[in-house]
């Protein structure tokens, strides 16, 4: 044990650079891949990283103001619960309707002062907070709430709530923007939150107001228990109702199963690649002493010392790598610019974050001592000295091609560069250095799939689900052929279509689903059809892949539910794409359904656009053809309408970049090293200093261009596929997957050859100035 300690030792004194690089590519890999951990926390944890951030409540308790409520010294107890870690409020409240441009939403004004309050603080994401300068009246509106009524800071908004001395109608100016983690504002299910100042909530001067307080708990698990004691001590006759921690996630985080499928599934693959390079650079180092593996061999080493000296030297660089590449994120991961560094920050908050600290430098030290022993074991079988030769692989003669390529004075530096990257020294060893290379690329492909799989939601929404970019509700009760000449004359409205949705019972009344009418014979609605047709005859109906799985049907079968207490029968003629209630969704024409209910009007009407038409502008002018009579919602977007998902993805796309650049730089180093002999024979036959530089450059380009072709062909298919496997899983259905722009697959090709011949470059110009020596001992 003491000559392999005494030969390690010696080995990291000669060989130096190759131990620094090696070292530094597991700590490059492994800091890469706790920054993807942390970014898929962040990414795919929303309300995690809000709760955390803002200092969350887990409890809110919303009463009354005034002696049938609660008010400061009623709450101020509380605090004194052991439970309970800090309280947030009380604010008074008040009910209202806000309105921008035909739009209209419920909201809770909620004031608070100039100051945000330390537990619960709103996090701003656009705009400024309150203050007493500026505008008189002024309001910071949550975020989903903003999104719905299309107001941004800057703007102004309509209020309208019942006062005192009757309906008052006002004018609030948004200053800001912001998120918090309460539950989110979703039409007819619950109103946004409004922060405003005490002094404006007065000049409105509501009929009735309310008092709301967070409770922030020592631990979550207590939340049941911290509720039954809060209400206990207030008075359940004081409280109107309560909202936890677990529906605001439940509500925050629900619509993102398909973000994070997809992202565990990078995260494993990434993994993979990282080790997969890191292995390439450990076996690349142990080929290039083969001549110094056959000289221990002859002076008395045996396999088995030879094997431990191995696997202790590059068990030491993974196991020093993964300290360096985890102490360098930890410590300098949050100054990272960007939301890289942002997620950093607050991932030691999130769930997860030990096991993932631990797990992935754990994991790919471990698959690098795989790969190591594999490569260690090869090298206890090289032979001793008079085999050394054998060490420099056998110089393959030029192909025929080759031969008629020179003959048709085709430039030698390309022949030979071909020659060099897909033909020696063996078409085996090439082939597994062109697939090593691919899989990063391979892997940036489908990170770049699933960006133009999300992009599209916002591009084609109508290809996910989403023909009618608005709804709109009447307050009055009209004629619906009335209501849809009204609307189809708004110059951007392509087409008015009449609907209705109920809630129905599938068989055995386990589950509920939801029952749509959309569009007539003579006016259909343009379903996003994956599978199968429209609905076009009586009791024809699509569904969502939520709903297939939900009853264990297919296309072409009859499905029954019960609607109202009234049975319905319905043949299902295709699959659309349903974006909304996990995919749980039949849809069949109104036609249909008053087959069963003659008297059944239109509840809403779905608005198709004109291509490049502006939602908003149109909005606009819908409520003033219906005279402000009509409720203008915008349709929701399946993925959060956030560019946090896409940020996340071009991060992934950066780090698998970092991958592939180390197994490129592990690629033309063994290159160089393994042609050693060629270029030496390339230099007795006239060639050129300058030519045996770019027969490198060539190679290493060569070599890049062809792992770019085959990763981005095989990242494509599997991406698509990736995609559809998991729109379907979470009832989305598979056909939404979109390629990238051949555009952009190119400029992909065109970076990784350019970065090859680059990286290329150094080597080239060392190996052209270097005098080489035809020895036993060359090594490179």
């Amino acid at each position: 044990m003491r000559a392999t300690w005494r030969w390690v030792h010696s080995d990291l004194r000669t060989h130096r650079g190759e131990a620094l690089f090696a070292v530094l590519a597991s700590a490059g890999v492994i800091a890469s891949l706790l920054l993807a951990a942390a970014l898929l926390g962040y990414a795919v944890s929303p309300w995690q990283r809000v709760f955390h951030q803002s200092q969350g409540s887990h409890v809110w308790l919303h009463g009354r103001d005034g002696h049938e409520g609660f008010g400061p010294a009623a709450v101020a107890p509380l605090a004194a619960l052991d439970e309970v870690a800090a309280v947030s409020g009380p604010f008074r409240t008040a009910a209202a309707t806000l309105d921008a441009d035909g739009t209209r939403a419920g909201v809770a004004l909620r004031a608070t002062g100039a100051r945000p309050p330390d537990t619960a603080r709103p996090l701003l994401t656009g705009g400024r907070w309150l203050t007493a300068d500026g505008p008189r009246d002024q309001v910071v509106l949550e975020r989903t709430l903003a999104r719905t009524l299309w107001a941004e800071p800057g703007e102004t908004v309509t209020v309208t709530l019942t006062g005192r001395h009757g309906p008052t109608t006002r004018t609030l100016h948004v200053v800001g923007v912001a998120e918090t983690a309460e539950p989110r504002y979703r039409a007819g299910q619950g109103d946004g939150v409004g922060w405003l100042l005490p002094e404006t909530l007065d000049r409105l001067d509501p009929a009735a107001t309310g008092q709301s307080v967070g409770l922030r708990l020592k631990d979550a698990d207590d939340t049941d228990y911290a509720v039954q004691r809060a209400v206990t001590l207030l008075g359940a006759e004081r409280i109107d109702h309560v909202t936890t921690w677990q529906r605001a996630k439940a509500d925050l985080g629900g619509d993102d199963r398909l973000l994070g499928q997809i992202f565990a599934a990078f995260g494993l693959a990434a993994l993979l690649a990282a080790a997969v390079a890191v292995a390439g650079a450990v076996r690349a180092r142990i080929r290039g002493q083969a001549g110094d593996i056959a000289v221990l061999k002859a002076v008395g080493f045996t396999p088995g010392q030879v094997i431990r000296g191995f696997l202790l030297q590059h068990l030491g660089f993974a196991v020093a790598g993964a300290a360096l590449g985890t102490a360098a994120t930890l410590a300098c991961g949050r100054w990272i610019p960007g939301r890289v560094g942002a997620a950093v920050a607050l991932w030691p908050r999130l769930p997860g974050h030990r096991a993932a600290v631990t797990g992935v430098p754990l994991a790919a030290v471990l698959l690098i001592a795989a790969a190591t022993a594999l490569a260690a074991w090869r090298a206890g079988r090289v032979p001793p000295v008079p085999a050394a030769r054998q060490a420099h692989p056998a110089a393959r003669p030029l192909s025929a091609f080759g031969r008629r390529a020179l003959g048709r004075r085709l430039s030698p530096v390309l022949v030979l560069g071909w020659r060099s990257a897909f033909t020696a020294p063996g078409r085996a060893r090439a082939l597994g250095a062109t697939a090593r290379l691919a899989l990063p690329i391979a892997l940036m492909t489908v990170a770049l799939v699933a960006w133009s799989t999300l992009g599209q939601f916002r591009t084609d929404p109508a290809r996910v689900g989403r023909a009618a970019a608005l709804t709109v509700r009447t307050g009055e009760p009209r004629p619906a052929a009335a209501t849809a000449a009204v609307l189809e004359a708004v110059p951007d409205v392509a087409d008015a279509v009449p609907g209705a949705e109920f809630p129905a019972l599938v068989p055995g009344q386990t589950a509920t689903i939801t029952l749509r009418g959309l569009g007539t014979a003579d006016d259909p609605y343009p379903h996003t059809i994956a599978e199968g047709r429209a609905p076009a005859g009586p009791d024809e109906a699509v569904a969502g892949q939520g709903l297939l799985d939900l009853l264990d049907v297919r296309v072409g079968e009859w499905v029954r539910m019960t609607v109202g207490g009234r049975p319905q029968i319905l043949h299902l003629v295709g699959r659309s794409i349903e974006p909304d209630h996990g995919g749980r969704v039949v849809s069949t024409t109104l036609d249909t359904l008053r087959d069963g209910a003659p008297g059944l009007r239109p509840a809403f009407h779905a608005l198709v656009l004109r291509p490049g038409a502006d939602p908003r502008r149109t909005a606009a002018a819908v409520a003033a053809a219906t005279d402000g009579d009509a409720e203008v919602r915008a349709t929701a977007d399946p993925a959060g309408a956030e560019d946090a998902p896409r940020g996340v993805l071009a991060a992934l796309a950066a780090v698998l970049a970092l991958i592939a650049l180390v197994e490129l730089l592990t690629l033309i180093g063994t290159g160089v090293r393994d042609r050693a002999r060629d270029l030496l024979a390339l230099r007795a036959i006239g060639l050129t200093p300058r030519q045996i530089g770019a027969v490198v450059v060539t190679s290493a380009a060569l070599t890049a261009l062809a792992a770019a072709v085959l990763g981005t062909a095989l990242g494509a298919a599997l991406g698509h596929r990736l995609v559809d496997a998991e729109a379907a899983a979470t009832g989305l259905g598979a056909g939404v997957a979109r390629l990238p722009a051949p555009l952009l697959l190119g400029a992909l090709m065109l970076a990784a050859t350019a970065t090859a011949a680059l990286a290329a470059l150094a080597p080239a110009v060392r190996t052209a100035r270097h005098r080489l020596a035809d020895s036993p001992g060359e090594t490179f």
